[in-house]
């Protein structure tokens, strides 16, 4: 963070002090976790029903923190004191980010594939300066104003992946965090519970781009009709990217390795270049187009975004880690999160793999998808079977609509099978699981992981190593 005076965070939060000096300036990090608290920072005391941050205040203050941004006073604690002090974190995250003006926010939203994209586009900004980015799929009201006040003067672009729940989630971000570069990935039915309709979710990811200035620029998914549609809801510029002729940053001629990594041509108003991608899945193509539609208004010559972006790898954990075994069984990793879209994908990322034995899926069970849960479990059960996967293993009963959606395709000449946890799917994993089968593991935090982290290990009981993930 910039240095600030206890002053100056005190107006700028709307707080007053306790005592405190309000000449003494804040000169590290902002810290919610008391154990990472160090000389000069600010740590922030949010209150709780099990754990509550005013606990560790003054040990925090022991630690070398200036202050504490707490909502009660405490003797001897020197604070800045609030009515809410998630709500001051954020005006905080505002005011450091108005006094950098030579900071470029880039924003981005999805129903899917927002962390991955995210890491690939803070891996080609930091080639042209340094970037700050949040962790993982850190996108909430905490994430978003904390990783703000990472910036310094000496950031050139922020990153920041915008999370929601509902309308007006956005909005809220963008008012902590104003973007100058919107990008839009897709409208899916992640969260559709909490949403109610696609409409709602198309309406919420729209508010990305209302934030924009006249100056600013919309970058959007041209193969997303809903996506697309969002270029008459700002009066920024608009540069569209996707597989669709009318794409100003495009793929064209897009082939598979035998490791389901993508090959294509990028089509640009500068001219064409080759790109080959390290990572792997059909999806990565658009993840990737959105990316270097950023880095090519950053200032990026085609050239060396073409080369760019072969180089970019996984960052977030637990999102499409794709990793050999020592006994020849070929792992996805995709056990972050999971809903009908990212799961789709997923599956043809399997069904791409060039492979000398069978396909193996473990699905789990998808959250937070309202009405539309059954349908959607369904259709991607239909989907493993259309796709040829060879034994699908859904992993607990309330994933039980897979199954059914599975076995309804007459013609599958796979089979499936509904288990009641993570440790039986593990079980029967190790029990047929030969040299060149591949396994996908996916399902919504639901513990699905551990069937991931099982087959980590090897014939012996070593570990086969864990390897970084990213895509959803």
């Amino acid at each position: 963070m910039i240095p600030l005076s206890l002053a100056e965070v005190a107006s700028a939060v709307g707080g007053r002090l306790h005592a405190a000096d309000p000449a003494a300036r804040v000169t590290g990090p902002v810290e919610f976790d008391s154990r990472k608290v160090v000389a000069g920072a600010l740590f922030v005391a949010f209150p709780g029903e099990r754990v509550d941050g005013h606990d560790y205040a003054a040990g925090a203050v022991a630690d070398g923190a200036v202050a504490v941004l707490g909502t009660r006073e405490l003797p001897g604690v020197p604070m800045v004191l609030v009515d809410d002090a998630l709500a001051a974190l954020g005006r905080l995250a505002r005011t450091v980010v108005d006094r950098l003006p030579g900071l470029t926010v880039i924003g981005l939203t999805g129903s899917s594939g927002k962390t991955t994209t995210k890491d690939l586009i803070a891996q080609l900004a930091v080639r042209l300066g340094p970037t700050v980015a949040p962790p993982g799929s850190f996108n909430n009201e905490l994430g978003h104003p904390y990783t703000a006040l990472q910036a310094t003067a000496q950031t050139r672009y922020l990153v920041m992946e915008k999370g929601a729940r509902g309308v007006g989630h956005v909005r809220y971000l963008c008012d902590v965090v104003p973007p100058q570069i919107s990008v839009v990935l897709n409208v899916g039915v992640a969260h559709l519970g909490e949403f109610g309709s696609v409409e709602n979710i198309a309406l919420a990811k729209g508010e990305l781009v209302e934030a924009l200035p006249a100056e600013g620029l919309a970058v959007l998914n041209a193969d997303d009709p809903l996506v697309a549609a969002m270029a008459s809801r700002t009066a920024a510029r608009v540069v569209r990217y996707g597989e669709s002729a009318d794409a100003d940053v495009r793929a064209v001629e897009v082939t598979l390795d035998g490791r389901g990594r993508p090959s294509y041509t990028l089509v640009t108003p500068e001219g064409t270049a080759p790109v080959r991608l390290g990572l792997t899945g059909r999806h990565q193509v658009s993840n990737s187009l959105a990316a270097a539609a950023v880095a090519r208004e950053l200032g990026m010559p085609l050239a060396e975004l073409a080369a760019a972006l072969g180089d970019l790898g996984l960052v977030s954990t637990r999102r499409m880690d794709v990793f050999a075994r020592p006994d020849g069984v070929t792992v996805i990793d995709d056990s972050y999160n999971a809903n009908p879209a990212s799961t789709a994908v997923a599956l043809r990322a399997l069904a791409g793999m060039d492979r000398g034995g069978r396909t193996f899926a473990a699905l789990g069970y998808m959250a937070e998808l309202g009405e539309y849960e059954d349908e959607g479990h369904r259709e991607v059960g239909r989907l493993a079977a259309e796709l040829g996967v060879d034994r699908l293993l859904v992993v607990g009963e309330p994933a039980a609509p897979i199954h059914e959606g599975a076995t309804a395709v007459s013609d599958w000449g796979g089979e499936s099978v509904l288990l009641t946890d993570q440790a039986a799917a593990v079980e029967v994993l190790r029990s047929e699981l030969r040299p060149g089968d591949v396994v996908l593991v996916k399902g919504s935090r639901y513990r699905t992981w551990e069937v991931a982290d099982a087959l980590r290990v090897d014939a012996s009981g070593a570990g086969a190593g864990a390897g970084a993930g990213g895509a959803a």
